[in-house]
């Protein structure tokens, strides 16, 4: 099945695109998008592969020799403070690093990168409903010309790698007919995705209450044990131990890298015990509210489910590319509601911002740059929120009145 076979049919009711109202004004944006994400990308995709530097894939180049040690029998999680990744993300990594030397992992990690970014912009253009050429043109560029997506790239994070797999899974399992292969194959790409269970791991709600059956979570949860056990098979330690060691280890984030989360947030209030509690009681609320609202339109659910998954636990900059789901939700309201089109006015531009200021003006450049961040998301979950609420009502009244 391809990429393609994922994206909607447009809407023939939305008759008024975004660039009808200010297409100078539009063609402007895209030049300017178009630049910043060349320029960026081209420095980064360089930084990924080339730089020799201690930034030169910074974030891969842990991955590698994680995964090195792991599969040699290395106790990572008692000699390893960078070692946060559970026992069975080593195992879903190791055809991609665990065999070749550093350089050569460099350049395969550059090429999936390439092609499953091309894919996650295939789908972003697709589902936002874009028509004109200047309309997909701005989709892409929402995307490529966030400063989360050149980190991204150029840390060696698996961010844009997964993302879009856990989206191209939820639309197959909310679009397509259920069977065994749909159910396999979109089973495939979340557990995948799950390498980095931080940012996929609440969207597994709507793996488990969306498509009205659990074939594809018990398939799901039956291949990540499997992979567990794999991957605990090359360690001495027991599995329990190497959990427990996992746990411990994960814990022990780093709030003050971190930029608009919930532990950034509690640490700054003193309440550094209660992260893990309350991640848990956002998780679950996610749920329920899921639960809820699972009838609603499937873009209101993934950019709900983005935003929290940004924000119930530590994240790096680089996990900042996950907003670009609400962003395509967004993009699909507005051409009939004025305030996805100001959010989306409002967004595109906040996720401009360049981390790297941090290093050159300290203060108050990282309070700024999270409460932009902050406010903008906020906005959007408002948003979407309400979205949701207005298609519960639509859809109930019809039901009730024929009662």
């Amino acid at each position: 099945m391809t990429p393609a076979s994922y994206a909607s049919p447009q809407d023939e009711a939305h008759e008024q695109g975004p660039c009808r109202r200010g297409p100078a004004l539009l063609r402007a944006a895209a030049i300017i998008l178009a630049t910043i994400a060349a320029l960026k990308l081209g420095t980064e995709f360089h930084r990924l592969v080339l730089d020799p530097g201690v930034l030169g894939a910074i974030d891969l180049k842990m991955r590698h020799q994680e995964i090195q040690g792991w599969f040699s029998g290395d106790p990572l999680y008692e000699t390893v403070q960078t070692a946060v990744y559970p026992p069975a993300s080593h195992a879903i990594l190791w055809p991609l690093l665990g065999w070749l030397t550093w350089p050569q992992a460099r350049w395969l990690w550059a090429a999936v990168t390439l092609v499953l970014l091309g894919w996650l912009v295939r789908l972003v253009v697709r589902e936002a409903g874009a028509r004109s050429r200047i309309e997909r043109l701005l989709a892409a560029l929402m995307l490529l010309s966030m400063n989360a997506s050149g980190v991204c790239i150029g840390n060696g994070q698996l961010s844009l790698a997964i993302l879009p797999l856990i989206v191209a899974a939820v639309l197959l399992l909310h679009r397509s007919p259920a069977s065994f292969r749909t159910d396999l194959a979109a089973a495939a790409l979340v557990l995948v995705s799950l390498v980095k269970p931080s940012l996929t791991a609440p969207f597994f709600w709507l793996v488990w209450l969306m498509p009205g059956r659990l074939r594809p979570a018990i398939l799901v949860a039956a291949g990540y044990v499997a992979l567990t056990l794999i991957a605990g098979a090359f360690q001495e330690a027991r599995l329990l131990e190497l959990l427990r060691g996992w746990a411990q280890v994960s814990q022990v984030d780093c709030p003050s890298c971190g930029s608009a989360d919930l532990h950034m947030l509690l640490s700054a209030l003193g309440l550094e015990a209660w992260t893990f509690p309350a991640s848990l009681l956002m998780l679950l609320a996610l749920g329920a509210w899921i639960v809820l609202h699972r009838r609603v339109d499937i873009w209101v659910l993934l950019g709900v489910t983005a935003l929290a998954a940004r924000f119930w636990t530590y994240h790096g900059t680089y996990d900042d590319v996950m907003v670009v789901l609400p962003m395509v939700a967004l993009f699909r309201a507005a051409r009939t509601d004025r305030h996805a089109a100001v959010l989306l006015a409002v967004g595109i531009p906040a996720m401009l911002l360049p981390v790297r200021l941090h290093h050159f003006w300290p203060a108050p450049w990282p309070l700024l740059f999270a409460v932009v961040h902050a406010a903008t998301w906020l906005g959007m979950l408002v948003f979407l929120l309400r979205q949701a609420r207005r298609e519960v009502r639509v859809k109930t009244v019809p039901a009730a009145s024929g009662l």
